[in-house]
């Protein structure tokens, strides 16, 4: 925790950046209806039949102090998708020294997926580019990524959508504009207060 707290409150550096990242699956739900129009100023209502098109996956990778997120639709979650993402993560930051990531401890979450997609000379050239930075156990909350999503959710997603290509195309505006707007992650949960809320439980 101390590992993730220390780097939040670091000031901004491009050179060493500090990324969260994480995914979102998402159901693909679409009406069985045509919905009603609705006019402006109405409550809008949704018919509770539905038809079920399967499942994606959302990667979200955001850059809390830099105003910056980089989003993927695919259809999983596996080493090869993990793989891509971060290597197209890395080409958005050619000046990048090292790119320290905030990941969770999926079982995708580590070096070897580098290693079982890419030629062995591709993936290490990968892998000395990406710092890794865990999540404890059963506090994946600590990842800034994981507020990214919430507000994907609010904005975007938390709706229903019928097909992996709307998806893409609802999810590629809504970072468009976030990036635009240069929106940063605030992040006020310091070491002080982690002590005074949790110290009760740290075992010495």
């Amino acid at each position: 925790m101390y590992d993730l707290l220390n780097l939040y409150e670091e000031p901004y550096n491009p050179k060493i950046p500090v990324i969260g990242l994480d995914e979102k699956p998402k159901q693909l739900i679409e009406d069985s209806r045509t919905p009603i129009p609705i006019k402006p100023g109405k409550i809008a209502k949704q018919d509770y039949e539905y038809i079920r098109r399967g499942k994606a996956n959302i990667f979200m990778a955001v850059e809390p102090k830099g105003g910056k997120r980089f989003t993927e639709v695919t259809w999983q979650r596996t080493k090869k998708d993990f793989a891509f993402f971060v290597k197209g993560l890395i080409r958005k930051y050619p000046k990048a020294k090292i790119i320290r990531l905030v990941i969770d401890n999926l079982n995708t979450h580590n070096k070897s997926s580098f290693y079982e997609t890419f030629e062995r000379e591709e993936a290490k050239k990968i892998a000395k580019r990406i710092n890794f930075h865990y999540t404890p156990a059963h506090a994946s909350w600590l990842n800034v990524a994981e507020i990214e999503i919430g507000v994907m959710d609010t904005e975007c997603t938390g709706r229903r959508i019928g097909s992996k290509e709307k998806l893409m195309q609802e999810v590629e505006a809504w970072t468009k504009r976030r990036n635009k707007q240069r929106k940063k992650i605030n992040w006020t949960f310091t070491k002080q207060k982690a002590d005074k809320k949790l110290g009760k439980y740290y075992v010495s």
